[in-house]
């Protein structure tokens, strides 16, 4: 068995692979295959549609918020959510916790003035900031909720009477959230929702149509929500597995029961962490990501000959990132425990084979 540790596209349920592989050949009894049914057609609308309603049910999105799943996944959103939202001229706030961060506040800057209320860059995004100021004249505040690269993660949503918008690509349906906090979440599928292919957007609706601006019709969230996510043609098969992993969200339990899945895993490995003298923890302990966990090793000569032993006991997907390096090891929704604790193992039998 491997332990699939991956960043993203990242690790499913098993059932969620098998019923979509069966899709491929056979779609419904249709004698079709999922690829190759029309998106109008009336077998895939019942798929969007109850797709948007397991994201409105799991996550209880109140009324007076609509649904989407768009394409050109959170990058894309970094530029559409200012051109929805900022007016020309107008000034929005960002909050810099990382690489995905800065690429959204980049875009923004495409758009109107930036007000970077606070950054954590001096000390290679290992933290998030605390006690700083949102400004009230910014037309909304913008915050990357989980950081892959660096593994922090907010937990709790800034205080600001400003609009909010988030991505919450790497934490989506890993806990749970008050939507109402929010204004505009967008998320890519790719960790805790589906395949890559398909970004979930959820937006409240008397937020739109006042940037003043005239936006290109693939880029303006009213036109797809009155297309019902099919303005164009949609990302047919992300949907698809999207909603079958869904599914199997919902018969979890839903997202309560996932939080606590995935707080007793995440507790277990930075446990270990930080009983093992060979490893230590790059996040600071209270903004510990509960998605994406990473660490080095006090002495870098042996990381990669930890990385072998990983490769021998099926652990993938564990190297960090090169802006970190060490190791991440990405526990999103569908990774078991048994594969934490495989890891758990693998890093105690390292110890034994290295200290006196």
């Amino acid at each position: 068995m491997k332990h699939n540790f991956g960043a993203g596209p990242c690790i499913l349920p098993k059932e969620v692979f098998q019923q979509a592989s069966e899709a491929v050949i056979d779609f419904n009894n249709t004698d079709l295959s999922i690829l190759e049914i029309s998106h109008r057609s009336k077998e895939f609308e019942a798929v969007i549609d109850e797709a948007t309603q397991l994201v409105r049910e799991l996550l209880s999105v109140p009324q007076g918020y609509s649904i989407l799943f768009l394409q050109g996944g959170a990058s894309l959103q970094f530029a559409m959510a200012p051109l929805n939202l900022l007016p020309e001229g107008g000034k929005a706030a960002y909050l810099d916790t990382g690489v995905w961060a800065t690429k959204a506040l980049k875009e923004a800057k495409k758009f109107g003035t930036v007000d970077v209320v606070a950054s954590s860059i001096d000390k290679n995004y290992s933290y998030i900031p605390k006690g700083y100021a949102i400004p009230t004249d910014a037309a909304y505040f913008h915050y990357t909720a989980n950081n892959t690269i660096y593994g922090t993660e907010v937990f709790d949503k800034p205080e600001t009477a400003l609009p909010v918008v988030v991505d919450m690509s790497s934490d989506i349906f890993s806990r749970e959230i008050n939507v109402a906090d929010y204004d505009l979440i967008y998320a890519g599928a790719q960790k805790n929702m589906g395949p890559a292919g398909v970004t979930l957007v959820i937006v409240k609706d008397d937020i739109l149509g006042k940037s003043g601006r005239v936006l290109p019709s693939m880029l303006d969230y009213q036109l797809h929500i009155n297309g019902g996510s099919m303005y164009n043609t949609p990302p047919v098969y992300s949907i698809f597995v999207s909603m079958l992993n869904l599914r199997w969200l919902k018969a979890k339990g839903g997202v309560s029961v996932l939080e606590q899945e995935n707080i007793i895993k995440a507790r277990a490995l930075y446990d270990e962490i930080d009983r093992n003298p060979l490893f230590k923890g790059t996040a600071a302990v209270e903004d510990r990501s509960r998605m994406n966990v990473t660490f080095v090793m006090d002495t870098p000569e042996l990381e990669a000959e930890f990385l072998a032993l990983a490769k021998e006991r099926n652990l993938i997907g564990i190297k960090g990132h090169r802006s970190v390096g060490g190791f991440r090891a990405s526990i999103y929704n569908a990774l078991p425990l048994s594969s934490v604790n495989a890891l758990i193992d693998a890093m105690k039998e390292f110890e034994d084979t290295h200290t006196a």
